[in-house]
C-alpha cells in the first residue's frame, strides 16, 4: 500500500476525492480510512463516502504516505493517528495535509523550524514554522497544501514524491492540467 487518507466527518470533498483520484490515476495505491465508528463518512457538504477501512482494521505502518485532508479540525481529535503521525515523522516518512489539516503537524511539535502552508486564518496552529501563502510547500518529508482551490497542485506534488515527477507530468497532460 502506497498511501492512506483519513476522513472524518465534515472532511473537505474536494481535497479528500480529487487526491485519491489523481493518485489512483497515476497507479498509487491509495486507501481510505474512516476516524469516526463507521466505513461511511460525511463530509462538509453532506455527501457520504465509504472508506476503505476503518482505522483499527488498517496496518498503518505498511503505507509509505500519511495524508489528511481539510475541512473540519475534528481530525486533529484521533489520538490513534496522531500517535502514528508522530511516528512517521521521527522515522523520515512522508506525511501530508492540506488545508486547516497542518493544524495537526503544528499542533505536535513537528512543523519547528520547517516551512509549511495551510488555509488562511490557521496560520496560529503551525507552532514554530516558517508560515508561507504558497499553494504547496515541500520540506524534508513534510508536504502541506494552501486549500481546496489547490488541491491538484497538492495531489500532483504527492504523486511526484511518490511515483516520481515523469509520471505526475503524464497524470498531468492526460488530464490536460496546468500546474
Amino acid at each position: 500500500m502506497d498511501a492512506l487518507i483519513f476522513l472524518t466527518t465534515g472532511f473537505e470533498e474536494i481535497e479528500a476525492l480529487a487526491t485519491i483520484d489523481i493518485l489512483r490515476r497515476g497507479d498509487v495505491d491509495i486507501r481510505s480510512v474512516s476516524l469516526i465508528n463507521d466505513k461511511i463518512v460525511t463530509s462538509g457538504r453532506s455527501i457520504s463516502v465509504i472508506a476503505d477501512y476503518m482505522f483499527d482494521e488498517v496496518n498503518i505502518d505498511a503505507a509509505k504516505m500519511l495524508i489528511l485532508p481539510g475541512g473540519t479540525v475534528k481530525i486533529n481529535e484521533h489520538d490513534g493517528l496522531k500517535r502514528k503521525i508522530v511516528e512517521f515523522a521521527k522515522n523520515n516518512r512522508l506525511i501530508a495535509a492540506i488545508c486547516a489539516a497542518p493544524m495537526v503537524f503544528g499542533e505536535l511539535g513537528l512543523l519547528k523550524g520547517k516551512k509549511a502552508t495551510c488555509y488562511p486564518g490557521y496560520e496560529k496552529y503551525l507552532i514554530d514554522a516558517d508560515v508561507t501563502e504558497e499553494p504547496v510547500v515541500v520540506d524534508d518529508n513534510i508536504i502541506t497544501g494552501r486549500a481546496a482551490g489547490f488541491t491538484a497542485n497538492f495531489a500532483f506534488e504527492l504523486l511526484c514524491q511518490l511515483k516520481g515527477k515523469e509520471v505526475a507530468d503524464d497524470i498531468a497532460k492526460k488530464m490536460i492540467i496546468s500546474l
